[in-house]
């Protein structure tokens, strides 16, 4: 370990500061295995003299890297399931049921990562409307422009579409670009993605009909879940449908939602007058 706790306390208020996310003591050896790769292709021989440079040389594309690789990545296609699943069998019809014929229909994929969530979306929705192309709308947003980048670009590696890609979904779906898989056109032109800090003021987006806020709450502090969940909130359309993580909850954190039971999954609506 060559960070010293000074550098690991400066790392954690500019993560805190840039993005909200808490880093608890004791994550000393998180920002070690995140900063490394950064330090050696800056030939640094260790992180500590690394955060030393960007502490007495600081420089917006340096903190924006160190931010950038501190925010977690995580992601998989069809991650936990069973809200792709409430998508198909209850939310859509809903709806469907409730928008005018050739209304457009608004899904923000919030922290989409390299943009797994944002086109299993696409998938399952083509799948299930002939109009998806013309009448569904997906947004993507992440923190870091890399993963940003991913998105848009809608390639990936034969080990990403490993973890979870059903491989009829595959074939449907997908192109074979040399050692990668490419996205079809048709679901890429679905899929508008671009940087946004949920801990930030919002850009003017939406109004959503469904957001996929999942497994991004965890990071933060009550005050900065409410701030997001009050913003996204004003996002959305007043039938609208909020999906969560397994571990996370309006519950005890903001009281302006209804939570809907949707199988073996969970849903959150905003109260009316809410």
């Amino acid at each position: 370990m060559t960070l010293t706790a000074t550098g690991f306390d400066w790392v954690r208020q500019l993560v805190h500061r840039e993005s909200a996310i808490v880093l608890a003591p004791g994550k000393e050896y998180l920002v070690e295995a995140r900063l490394l790769p950064i330090a050696r292709q800056l030939g640094l021989p260790d992180v500590g003299r690394f955060v030393d440079s960007v502490r007495t040389r600081p420089s917006p594309e340096s903190t924006r890297r160190i931010v950038e690789a501190l925010t977690t990545n995580e992601t998989s296609w069809f991650r936990d399931g069973d809200p792709f699943t409430a998508l198909t069998s209850t939310v859509l019809p809903a709806l469907l049921a409730a928008r005018n014929p050739g209304e457009r229909l608004q899904i923000w994929s919030a922290a989409c990562s390299s943009g797994q969530e944002a086109y299993t979306i696409a998938m399952l929705l083509q799948d299930a409307m002939p109009d998806a192309g013309s009448r569904v709308s997906i947004t993507a947003t992440d923190i870091s422009r890399e993963m940003v980048e991913r998105t848009r670009a809608g390639r990936f590696s034969q080990l990403e579409v490993n973890r979870g890609l059903p491989a009829p979904m595959l074939v449907r779906h997908f192109s074979r670009v040399g050692t990668e898989w490419e996205v079809t056109p048709t679901l890429r032109r679905m899929v508008t993605a671009s940087e946004c800090n949920l801990a930030a003021p919002l850009p003017r987006m939406g109004p959503f009909d469904v957001v996929y806020l999942r497994n991004v709450l965890i990071y933060f502090d009550l005050p900065t879940k409410q701030a997001i969940l009050r913003r996204v909130r004003a996002l959305m359309r007043p039938d609208g449908w909020l999906f969560l993580g397994a571990a996370e909850t309006t519950l005890g954190v903001d009281d302006c939602w209804e939570r809907v039971v949707i199988g073996r999954s969970s849903a959150y609506r905003p109260l009316k007058g809410a």
